[in-house]
């Protein structure tokens, strides 16, 4: 079979969400099925890390696709051209993106349909592009891969598009989140926080994220909080985080907020495993990687009450009100105030992490593409 993979965000030193599943999945699926032969799409010059094996044969496309009108051009003459000329059996594309001009079989991954909802959180023009392009996207599709039966449910009542073509792949978690010793959590704090206990949020700063209430709660948790924890922000700002800084230099505690910017690898492990929990409160989710990343460091977990979180953390998070600031300030208390409540958090935590693992999550992507044969 020859199947062809959208790998325009595998990004050296860059993999992020999108580009770190394609990763985790495709290392996989082209070591255990070399009997089969992969075209990898890309639309920069490509690192050799991601040619994950003989059967894999890189192509670099023209334009890059980093703007709404060269999504078009890439995906419906770029990326169709290549597609007929290679006589590809299967298209898979896990950023959703895929060629109407091409006729052949395509699997999509649609993480969430957040921008459907709340097409104001993007660049105006991406925001019409997405909106006008997915349905189409959805009709053309052999079938559908999301992330969680949430994702599944809203594809589902938003586009029209058959359940039982719709398969749930949940996220993998990174082995190298792990829980640390005391003296790990000593020199973290002692470099991001000035030796204080903190609570952590990692993701981007964009208004879906619910950073602004996140902060002032945070400002009403520090009223009656004794210890004098700190609130560390590990991101990098996005579209849409403008108030942001007006509602920063508002807080009575805005020396205790700390913008760590991003961090990869061990530094983002020691951050998260030595934080008191993660604050996870945003207004919409798909999946929520950074959930089972702490569970994996033995790190509580507060989180909202909407979309997938509820599913993916299960019993093992304190879920909150995004839109209370009352909630989510009374949740950093418990958390703070209640060690058996954290014992227990955590405990469950651990159960609830064995649902997730980068091996499942590509067998099941792998078991969705044979579907489509």
């Amino acid at each position: 079979m020859k199947i062809a993979v959208n790998t325009r965000l595998l990004l050296p030193g860059r993999l992020e969400g999108i580009g770190w599943f394609t990763y985790q999945c495709f290392k996989r699926i082209v070591k255990e099925n070399p009997e089969h032969q992969f075209y990898f799409l890309f639309d920069r010059p490509y690192s050799s890390e991601f040619v994950f094996g003989p059967n894999v044969e890189p192509v670099r496309l023209f334009p890059q696709a980093r703007h709404p009108f060269l999504y078009y051009l890439y995906f419906e003459y770029a990326v169709a051209r290549v597609l007929k000329r290679k006589s590809v059996d299967l298209f898979v594309s896990p950023d959703g993106f895929l060629s109407l001009r091409f006729n052949g079989r395509q699997l999509p991954v649609f993480h969430d349909l957040n921008f459907m909802h709340n097409p104001g959180f993007l660049p105006f023009m991406t925001g019409k592009y997405y909106t006008h392009f997915f349905p189409k996207y959805a009709r053309k599709a052999e079938r559908i891969v999301t992330v969680s039966g949430y994702s599944k449910k809203d594809i589902n009542a938003t586009f029209g598009y058959p359940q039982d073509k719709i398969d749930v792949v949940y996220n993998g978690v990174h082995d190298v989140f792990s829980p640390v010793g005391d003296e790990v959590v000593k020199s973290t704090r002692d470099l991001f926080s000035g030796g204080r206990p903190y609570f952590v949020y990692i993701g981007a700063l964009h208004r879906r994220k619910n950073i602004e209430n996140m902060l002032r709660a945070f400002d009403r948790f520090r009223d009656t909080d004794k210890i004098g924890h700190k609130l560390l922000l590990v991101g990098a700002p996005m579209f849409g985080s403008s108030d942001l800084g007006r509602i920063y230099r508002s807080m009575r505690y805005r020396d205790d907020v700390i913008f760590v910017g991003r961090l990869y690898g061990k530094a983002l492990r020691n951050v998260m495993a030595s934080s008191t929990a993660l604050l996870l409160v945003s207004h919409f989710e798909g999946f929520g990687v950074p959930i089972i990343e702490a569970m994996q460091c033995d790190v509580p977990v507060i989180a909202s009450n909407v979309t997938s979180m509820p599913e993916v953390a299960g019993d093992a998070a304190l879920y909150v009100e995004p839109c209370s600031e009352n909630s989510i300030s009374s949740a950093m208390n418990k958390i703070v105030e209640d060690k058996e409540l954290r014992r227990v958090l955590v405990e469950k935590g651990r159960s609830q992490r064995e649902k997730f693992s980068w091996d499942k999550t590509a067998g099941l992507l792998w078991e969705s593409m044979k579907k489509c044969m």
